[in-house]
């Protein structure tokens, strides 16, 4: 038996020996590599490695459980019994909430856990010099697309191998291995005292399913060549396309709207509306933690329970909120497990691999169809109210005339009601990317305000 498998389990009887009613444990072992590069030279490299183990105590009372979390980064059995009889005399000290607690049944089996592509045992032998040339290519191929690539931010890459281990009284031990990589370009473009930025990424969870240092150069540096010469525009109410990159940002605000979490604080303008039309019905938005390589995937959740697809919203209509075992308790519902836990940290609710599923029409072809409007390339600050629907963003990309990209923008606001946003929604493009835990292809929304000089 592996050392994090017995620390996890030493862990449980600690607590359990402490006074514990109950009790889960996390370790997570964790190895990491990040090199950024600017020109030929070398801006830095790290290297870290991290073990952690964290444990919840459960101390059931007449009017509920009691529960409190403490970690540690030694994992001696000195250590681990200090910390679990920590915890159990925190939870003591704690309110009684009566949906606090494992689940009931329905955990995974261990034994028979999904193979869901999550690394490459071979990538680990990718060293730092593999990384720093990776990242030179990147720089390297930037700079050659054209003369006015001038400078850079850096091009990095990275690496992360992690293991995890979760454990509870109820009975469940599972493991697995996870690893992602990842390699961007930020380069300068120069041109006429206009200055610009732009970036590409690619991220995966093997080196051999990233692109290539040469094409997230080049990417990189057609981004940042169409920004220069930008301006403002005179304020107007217009179609707003959003590219993929930024389109993701969307569905990152809806997983926090049917978070079970935001649903019974009533912070979210979506709670109560399951089974009502709050979007487009071209929108189909999915959450699968079964996606084979997906960034977010996973065999179980942070409680054990097994990993699955969850519709979110099905033509329109809200489907679903996500939920982990405390929020379902609190909403009246089931987990649909999206618990989420870190070894410091209680159960939360995230999305996995939150993905709009495509349309059939290209991004050129979106872009012929408006007469007039505005492709989101970049999106700055955060100016969301998740409450009222409020939506204000500062944003850069590409004006639209005639259907055909006209000129670049910058310096400009885009603004409307969120709810208004989603049902608004009149186009999907074909172009669906997964840079991150959500994928997104292009969208359009039939009407926003874009604010300029």
């Amino acid at each position: 038996m592996s050392d994090l498998r017995s620390a996890a389990q030493q862990a449980l009887a600690s607590a359990r020996a402490a006074g514990a009613s109950a009790a889960d444990a996390v370790v997570v072992e964790s190895d990491s590599l990040e090199t950024r590069v600017r020109g030929e030279e070398i801006d830095f490299v790290k290297q870290a490695r991290e073990r952690k183990l964290g444990i919840r105590a459960l101390v059931r009372g007449a009017g509920g459980t009691r529960s409190a979390i403490t970690s540690t980064s030694d994992l001696s059995e000195t250590a681990v019994r200090a910390i679990a009889a920590e915890a159990v005399a925190l939870a003591r000290a704690t309110a009684e909430d009566p949906a606090a607690g494992l689940p009931e049944d329905g955990f995974v089996d261990p034994d028979v856990l999904p193979e869901l592509a999550l690394g490459d045992a071979a990538d680990r032998g990718a060293g730092v010099e593999a990384h720093i040339d990776a990242a030179r290519r990147a720089e390297r191929a930037a700079r050659a697309v054209d003369p006015r690539i001038t400078n850079s931010e850096g091009s990095e890459a990275s690496s992360s191998f992690s293991r995890i281990v979760y454990a509870n009284s109820a009975g469940f031990l599972g493991e697995y291995d996870a690893a992602s990589h990842a390699l961007s370009a930020s380069p300068i473009a120069r041109a006429n005292g206009s200055m610009q930025r732009d970036y590409w990424i690619t991220a995966a969870r093997s080196l051999a399913g990233l692109e290539s240092p040469e094409a997230v150069g080049r990417r990189a540096a057609e981004r940042a060549l169409r920004r220069l010469g930008a301006r403002k525009v005179a304020t107007c109410d217009v179609p707003v396309i959003f590219d993929p990159l930024t389109a993701a940002s969307l569905w990152r605000q809806v997983a926090g709207l049917v978070s079970g979490y935001a649903v019974y604080r009533g912070t979210s303008f979506l709670a109560g509306k399951l089974g009502l039309r709050i979007a487009s019905d071209a929108v189909q938005l999915v959450d699968d933690a079964c996606r084979p390589g997906g960034l977010g995937s996973r065999p179980f959740d942070g409680e054990g329970l097994p990993s699955r697809q969850t519709a979110v919203i099905e033509r329109g209509r809200l489907a679903s909120y996500l939920l982990d075992t405390y929020s379902a308790r609190k909403v009246g519902g089931r987990s649909t497990g999206s618990a989420t836990r870190s070894a410091s940290s209680a159960p939360g609710v995230g999305a996995t691999n939150l993905g709009l599923a495509p349309g059939s029409a290209s991004q050129d072809e979106i872009i012929a169809d408006t007469r007039r409007g505005l492709l989101v390339t970049e999106l700055i600050g955060m100016g969301f109210n998740p409450v009222t629907g409020d939506y204000s963003r500062g944003a850069a990309g590409l004006w639209i005339e005639n259907g055909a990209i006209a000129f670049p923008v910058e310096e400009i606001t885009i603004a409307a009601n969120f709810a208004d946003m989603l049902t608004g929604i009149d186009a999907i493009g074909s172009d669906l990317l997964w840079l991150s835990r959500v994928g997104s292809p292009s969208v359009r929304v039939a009407r926003m305000t874009v604010a300029g000089g």
